[in-house]
């Protein structure tokens, strides 16, 4: 496995992911989850920590969109190491006349997650989940589980393979 974590099956340990995910996470998945320090929850720390190469951390980013007075959202997956072109690719990907971060409040009452824990898995359906080519292509990612206690791991591909996702290239 990777890092300094002792990782176990996702979905026999609901009490370790937030409640949509814990809803939405499949044993196909082939998702691992590990306790973690949640003062350590923030990318380079739990790195640091874990001894986690920022390499295969993928943070989830959500955006807030604008189009003809109508708001949307969606989520972005980029490597750690990478960030997301939000006001070029995103912006232009969604059809957007506005992209930008979400505020913490709004993007935590929206997917029912604590912050520096939000994951793609097991948001609102209508949401686009845009997956950076790298993340998808990553034999295995750690990202949030929705907590800030837990790390989720699990193949790049399996983020490809969430409903709402689409592969592109979102990084700068």
């Amino acid at each position: 496995m990777i890092g300094s974590l002792d990782w176990v099956p996702a979905a026999g340990r609901p009490d370790l992911l937030a409640d949509p995910v814990a809803r939405a996470v499949r044993e196909e998945m082939d998702a691992q989850v590990a306790e973690i320090d949640p003062e350590l929850a923030d990318t380079a720390a739990f790195c640091e920590r874990y001894a986690v190469p920022l390499e295969v951390s993928a943070n989830c980013v959500i955006i807030t969109t604008k189009r003809g007075g109508e708001t949307g959202h969606a989520a972005c997956m980029v490597l750690a190491t990478q960030r997301a072109d939000v006001n070029g690719v995103v912006r232009r990907h969604l059809g957007a006349r506005k992209a930008s971060f979400a505020p913490m409040d709004r993007a935590t009452a929206s997917t029912g997650m604590e912050y520096g824990g939000i994951t793609p898995i097991g948001l609102p359906a209508d949401w686009p989940v845009l997956v950076d080519t790298a993340v998808a292509n990553e034999a295995y990612v750690v990202i949030g589980s929705g907590l800030r206690r837990s790390k989720i791991l699990l193949p790049g591909k399996a983020l490809a393979d969430l409903p709402q996702a689409e592969v592109i290239g979102l990084a700068q």
